[in-house]
């Protein structure tokens, strides 16, 4: 339409209410503070608690259920409205918006493609090109490492630099940034949507050092100090009402002060990682909001900018991990483990979490964290929306009541066009959100969203017209069995005037109780939430998830050279079982690379050959790494080199033997302690003749170039019991 204004919505990753300069919080955020000084806080905005659901549900204007995106992609199950395929019925707003003559460009995290649909063979239909952007430039799955990412331009993988310096967020924000010139110079009629998206502040925690020592001694006063500092500027920018109160902290986090000192300084420094990481992403979206004011576009763009996805991560657990992919796979670090690694944390040799201590810190006022949907510190995120020529007000604040759904709507609404029944043929789902356009200019306006439920992992709740009625079923840090969900107690909470949920009548008012419990029920048979499943990390293994398996019931997965970039749900899933890897080459004198990796530096398994040796390193978690060498190297010529692993079994990630054979002898054999039982890696992938990102085995090199196999392979194979 006509003076349509362009759009980009701002999604930070993992960072909750109480973290940033304009809300409040520590971590100084100067993109975040000008965009609420020209613009509008809102202080009452939410989302689902996890990624995935919130991206999906932000970017179609439906319930994440209806999305069939009950929780992230990697643990779709069978169950309806959980089985991560989006439905044609659901489009998503950016595909209605290219119709409409815009525009439209996807740049960071994407996480909304069915796990079993990331190979090379797709379908592509659930991928961004295919999802209503003309471009797409970031990685596909949850998390990626920043300083060696896994990344996509459109469906196509590419290697950024491995150079000094790099990293993904900077890229993420160049390619932003030029594509978006690019588009105003050559279509200067056509407006722009551009959903700009980080895998920052998620883990692994990567900054340069320069930016984490900003920071030098301002955590050293403890997580429960900031806390009440956080409240307290809360209360003086009017933020929070004045007789908010501060919710008490989870009982199975330690009060800083009964911390040891060694722990203290462990955990200080975690929270100097993290917000160091913060404000270098936000100076990154600075970079992109100085350049549309530069092509003279600033006035005429609404800028939706969204402090998280769900609320800080509590996924580090009680002391934080060198690792992150120690959580995935139930294995405890130490903090003597952890020490050592303290001048290097949030470096390339780190894949690194924070202490769940500053999850709650960074969520003030509210308990709990990310994945707890029942309670606002799961879902209350701070959002700035700047448009100088939509918003009559400035630097004002927002409170009524809304939720990522109404995003898309607005969208529709600011750009002017109506909510399309039918797109590309396939008749729609109507939206469930509401459009915010009514508040803009408004502060007094009645919130037009009065009804909402949440779920997650079996945390649930019920908004309706100001009250709150909510089941906390489990900790985030809980991954065992939980208790049965017929034992969960609902509690009910004034939610316009208790702030932050600390004031449970649930034994004043036990009929608006039973009334919203049934009215929770009512949503959720309506939206697809049925059954709930309380699972968490359980569900990463497909076959206990029920969801499909690319390579299905298959034994064995013949690969070819340039075979590379294969994730883990789309390669064979070897872990806890016997595997077989058999090789055809042809070697020459002192021959090196990889045959055969999957995994990297923080967990995962290589094939490969150093100075004509064959070699096979089991590197668990990056915490011990078991290798197995022959001793002299392959004459020149063409060899089939086969690596067995007998697995112990007996449970997961149990041991076994090794043993590799040249042409039918054995050259080596040798114990592999223990194996990763869940998962390698979120974004680490399998590669035949080179080692894309991170190695597992340092000894040969880093990156494609370095890794890659200096003989000939003519085929690989790999086999399971």
């Amino acid at each position: 339409p006509e003076g349509a204004p362009n759009v980009i919505i701002v999604l930070i990753d993992d960072v909750g209410f109480g973290a940033t300069t304009p809300f409040g919080g520590p971590i100084n955020t100067p993109t975040m503070d000008r965009l609420a000084a020209g613009g509008l806080r809102y202080n009452n905005f939410h989302t689902t608690a996890l990624c995935s659901p919130t991206r999906n549900a932000l970017k179609t204007g439906r319930n994440h259920h209806q999305t069939n995106t009950g929780s992230i992609m990697e643990t779709a199950t069978a169950f309806p409205g959980n089985t991560g395929k989006i439905p044609n019925r659901i489009a998503p707003v950016a595909e209605m918006m290219r119709l409409n003559g815009y525009s439209t460009g996807a740049f960071g995290k994407w996480h909304e493609t069915a796990a079993w649909e990331t190979s090379v063979s797709g379908p592509f239909d659930r991928w961004p090109t295919h999802s209503g952007f003309d471009k797409f430039y970031g990685f596909i799955g949850g998390e990626t490492d920043q300083w060696y990412p896994l990344v996509y331009d459109g469906v196509t993988r590419v290697n950024p630099p491995h150079v000094p310096g790099y990293h993904f967020t900077d890229d993420m924000t160049d390619q932003a940034i030029g594509w978006m010139k690019a588009q105003q110079s050559m279509t200067p009629d056509k407006p722009f949507y551009m959903y700009f998206a980080t895998g920052a502040v998620h883990a692994p925690h990567h900054v340069p050092k320069e930016w984490a020592d900003k920071y030098k001694g301002k955590f050293d006063k403890g997580w429960d100090q900031i806390r009440t500092e956080t409240v307290a500027k809360q209360k003086a920018m009017g933020i929070i009402p004045e007789t908010t109160q501060l919710a008490d902290r989870p009982e199975d986090l330690s009060a800083w002060e009964d911390l040891p000192e060694d722990h203290r300084k462990l955990f200080a420094r975690q929270a100097e990682v993290f917000a160091g990481f913060m404000e270098h992403t936000d100076v990154n979206v600075g970079r992109l909001v100085d350049a549309v004011e530069e092509i003279g576009e600033l006035d005429n763009t609404i800028i939706i900018y969204i402090a998280g996805d769900n609320g800080t991560s509590a996924e580090g657990g009680f002391i934080g991990m060198y690792n992150e992919m120690t959580y995935f796979n139930q294995v405890v670090e130490k903090v003597e483990d952890l020490l050592p690694r303290l001048d290097e944390w949030g470096g390339e040799y780190t894949f690194p979490h924070m202490s769940a201590g500053w999850a709650v810190a960074f969520d003030a006022p509210f308990k709990w964290t990310k994945q707890v949907a029942s309670d606002f510190g799961g879902t209350r995120n701070g959002m700035i929306v700047h448009w100088p020529d939509g918003i009559d007000s400035q630097g004002e604040i927002r409170s009524q009541f809304s939720h990522v759904i109404d995003i898309a709507p607005t969208i529709l609404d600011a750009a002017n066009l109506p909510e399309p029944t039918s797109v590309n043929g396939t008749v729609q789902e109507p939206m469930a959100g509401s459009s915010l356009m009514y508040s803009l200019n408004d502060a007094d306006a009645p919130e037009q969203h009065t009804l909402q439920y949440f779920e997650m992992f079996g945390n649930r709740a019920l908004y309706q017209d100001g009250w709150f009625a909510r089941v906390l079923h489990r900790a985030p840090w809980q991954t065992g069995k939980q208790k049965p969900l017929q034992d969960d107690v609902w509690e009910l909470y004034n939610a316009k005037e208790d702030f932050s949920l600390v004031n449970n009548l649930a034994d004043q008012y036990p009929e608006r109780v039973a009334a919203m419990e049934a009215t929770f029920m009512a949503e959720a048979e309506k939206y697809n939430v049925l059954p709930i499943d309380d699972r968490s990390v359980e569900r990463v293994n497909p076959a206990i998830a029920g969801r499909p398996d690319l390579l299905g019931d298959r034994k064995s997965l013949t690969l070819y050279d340039g075979m590379n970039g294969m994730l883990e749900n789309v390669f064979m899933n070897s872990k806890n079982t016997s595997k077989t890897i058999t090789a055809d080459v042809e070697v020459e004198e002192g021959t090196t690379g990889v045959i055969l990796t999957q995994g990297g530096r923080f967990g995962g398994w290589s094939l490969y050959m150093k100075d004509g040796r064959p070699i096979y390193t089991y590197n668990f978690l990056g915490l011990e790494r078991f290798t197995v060498a022959a001793d002299k190297p392959v004459p020149p010529g063409p060899a089939t080199i086969v690596m067995d692993f007998d697995y112990d079994g007996g449970g997961l990630g149990k041991g076994g033997e090794a043993t590799i054979t040249v042409d039918g002898k054995k050259v080596a054999s040798g114990r592999i302690g223990r194996t990763q039982p869940l998962i390698f890696s979120a974004d680490e992938t399998a590669d035949v003749g080179l080692d894309n990102q991170t190695p597992v085995a340092e000894d040969i090199g880093v990156g494609p170039e370095e890794t890659r196999f200096t003989g000939t392979i003519h085929q690989v194979v790999i086999a399971i019991e």
